[in-house]
């Protein structure tokens, strides 16, 4: 079998399902590394299952999940399906972990370090919108204007509103960089700022700020926002539409808090209990 040629209308497949670009990308990667590791053996179950066990001993368990999810797609693609492998067993979370959460005191310490960037403006986007950073596209001058954005991703549209604070920092960059149409994140050659761009100039941030690089990353802006929002409206329906979920599931893990906020209440309750 040609895995090359075959790689490309996998990624072709994946596009006519309207896999959205990132998840193609990630898909084909995904699979390119088990097709790595295959080397000029045979494909059959053996091998995926050597190759989950290689996956298991190098990451999180959720990180082989995916990358075994992405694998299986493949398998089914190119009529393999016998040997797809299950995923691993997780045992639900109900905290998060700490290290890996930024703090409002942390995204703060961000925006003062980076205030009057561009990168700051991107930060402060996300958070305040919720918007995920495939979208950032879609906050243009048209919709920095109207105070809103229509998303179209994932088979869904949903509106992004845009506060008026941030529609106004927005205005003072757009003049600035003389942005009158369009996509407001641009590079200077006028493409749109990819995920690359953005973790590139967050990282750099992070050494200024004195702020964890596992911390920072778009998708955690997000759940700052989520995390955020759930504390001061405790309406989970609402925040799974402005996150554009379709399954409540999905919305309660951003809305995790971290464990020593858990001990907090358990040590309220017992305080409550023991007087």
């Amino acid at each position: 079998m040609n895995f090359d040629k075959t790689l490309n209308s996998f990624a072709y497949y994946l596009k006519t399902e309207e896999k959205s670009r990132a998840t193609a990308e990630k898909y084909v990667r995904d699979v390119r590394a088990f097709l790595i590791f295959l080397g000029k053996n045979e494909l059959n179950k053996e091998q995926t299952l050597l190759y989950k066990e290689h996956l298991v001993k190098s990451y999180a368990p959720a990180s082989v999940n995916s990358m075994l999810g992405a694998l299986n797609s493949f398998l089914s693609f190119i009529g393999r399906a016998d040997c797809r492998v299950r995923q691993l067993k997780i045992q639900h979370q109900i905290f998060a972990r700490e290290d890996k959460e930024l703090t409002e005191k942390e995204y703060a310490r961000l925006l003062k370090t980076a205030e009057g960037t561009r990168i700051s403006l991107v930060i402060q986007t996300i958070c305040i919108t919720g918007i995920r950073v495939s979208e950032l596209s879609y906050i243009t001058a048209e919709a920095v204007r109207a105070g809103k954005a229509v998303v179209n991703c994932k088979n869904k549209t949903r509106v992004i509103f845009i506060p008026v604070q941030i529609q106004k920092l927005l205005k003072e960059y757009m003049k600035r960089s003389g942005i009158t149409a369009g996509e407001v994140f641009v590079t200077k050659g006028g493409k749109v700022l990819d995920r690359s761009n953005i973790w590139k100039e967050m990282k750099a941030l992070c050494k200024k700020a004195g702020v964890s690089d596992k911390k920072v990353f778009p998708h955690n802006l997000r759940h700052l926002f989520a995390r955020t929002f759930y504390r001061i409206e405790k309406d989970i329906v609402r925040l799974a539409d402005l996150l554009g979920h379709s399954s409540l599931s999905t919305t309660r893990i951003y809305t995790m808090d971290c464990g020593s906020s858990h001990l907090r209440s358990m040590e309220r309750v017992c305080l409550r209990l023991t007087t």
